[in-house]
């Protein structure tokens, strides 16, 4: 029985650097999802603990890889800290300061207190209430943060533009008003807006079930009118 040869051809230069291009893109690929693991695992870890309840080593138990890893991605547990505030704060920021700049549009030159806070916090509390368990989880890392110096400076720079937006619309519906009371009212409503946001169920069991901390929606309905009475009332 006669045997032949069987030569294989290479593959071409084209064919190769595609080959290629694809192994770059599959390990591009890859280094993201990790570090997007990482990512939620230290922001669920943090929502919960805080960032001095939390090591590296306990994010990279949560994820499942070794602690080198995660130190590979984000040095120490500062930038991680920082990276997991940084990563969901443009899209709230940006949201709100379209509604806001929507609401001016819409307000002319009469903009309500009660309006401007309709605009501020309903888009944060949908976005929050309708965007998963991530956002949940991100809505109790920044209430959490945002009571401490670390986390209020990384807020400082991420948050006040939107901040500045919505207090320059205050100061335009309530003229009359010193100033520094408006930024007072601004304090009370922030500070209702994280201890919403916490999701503690501490008012679950005030009210025996009547309230729960995740009704978003209903906290929604009521927020901007409450407080939009308290700024009329610190005015007099």
């Amino acid at each position: 029985m006669s045997t032949h040869a069987v030569t294989k051809s290479k593959p071409s230069v084209k064919a190769r650097r595609a080959k290629a291009k694809k192994q770059r893109r599959t390990k591009a690929e890859q280094r993201a999802d990790s570090s997007e693991q990482i990512l939620d695992s230290a922001e669920y870890l943090f929502s919960k603990r805080g960032l001095y309840g939390v090591t590296m080593r306990d994010v990279a138990k949560h994820v499942g890889i070794h602690e080198t890893l995660v130190k590979y991605y984000f040095q120490n547990k500062e930038n991680l800290f920082e990276a997991v505030f940084a990563r969901r704060a443009n899209v709230t920021v940006s949201r709100r300061m379209l509604a806001l700049e929507e609401y001016e549009r819409q307000a002319g030159d009469k903009p309500t207190v009660e309006g401007a806070l309709h605009a501020f916090l309903d888009t944060d509390l949908d976005l929050y209430y309708y965007g998963g368990e991530g956002w949940m989880n991100y809505a109790a890392f920044g209430a959490r943060a945002s009571n401490t110096p670390e986390g209020a400076a990384i807020m400082d720079i991420l948050f006040d533009p939107v901040v500045l937006k919505l207090i320059g619309i205050l100061k335009r519906a309530l003229p009359t008003h010193p100033e520094e009371n408006i930024f007072w009212g601004y304090h009370f409503v922030t500070s209702a807006l994280m201890n919403t946001l916490g999701r503690t169920g501490r008012i679950d069991r005030l009210s025996g079930g009547l309230c729960h901390s995740d009704d978003f929606p209903a906290v929604k309905k009521l927020i901007a009118r409450f407080m939009a009475g308290g700024f009329k009332a610190i005015g007099r």
